[in-house]
């Protein structure tokens, strides 16, 4: 049994922003479970007996080395591709970077990484979760907003 495959999979998002105001985005790689090449916002899969926030601290260290503070939950997200047959529930969270300098520790879900301003992400890049997140915080915040640490 495949989580969003047989079942409907819970993967958490977070909107992680560094002291100079930019947020960070990472480019799914091919091993990744849909929209491999998209720039999305990173998370993971929740495991069973792990809270939301748990696997978003872990899944940061796992995949790019660094360390994260949750600070607010911004959006939950249906995240349904009928394409590649997959069901997920994303909520997605604000959270600020701690330490680490970020580095691809797994090349097969992640190819690249990098901060950006919000205003310059392009939104036709995105996954279809994190799309949703991006309009979600313009909505709530605007364009030109960079949430403060």
């Amino acid at each position: 049994m495949k989580k969003g495959i047989d079942f409907i999979g819970v993967g958490a998002g977070a909107l992680v922003f560094n002291k100079e105001g930019k947020v960070l985005l990472a480019q799914r790689g091919p091993k990744a479970n849909n929209e491999a090449g998209k720039w999305d916002f990173p998370g993971g899969t929740v495991e069973f007996g792990e809270t939301i926030e748990d696997t978003l601290k872990r899944e940061l260290i796992e995949e790019l080395g660094i360390e994260i503070e949750i600070r607010e939950l911004l959006d939950v997200v249906n995240h349904i591709l009928p394409e590649v047959g997959q069901h997920w529930i994303s909520p997605s969270y604000i959270a600020i970077h701690l330490s680490g300098e970020g580095k691809i520790l797994e090349p097969e879900k992640c190819t690249a990484f990098d901060w950006f301003y919000i205003k310059d992400i392009d939104p036709k890049q995105l996954t279809q979760s994190s799309l949703s997140n991006y309009e979600k915080y313009v909505e709530k915040f605007g364009l030109n907003h960079s949430y403060a640490i």
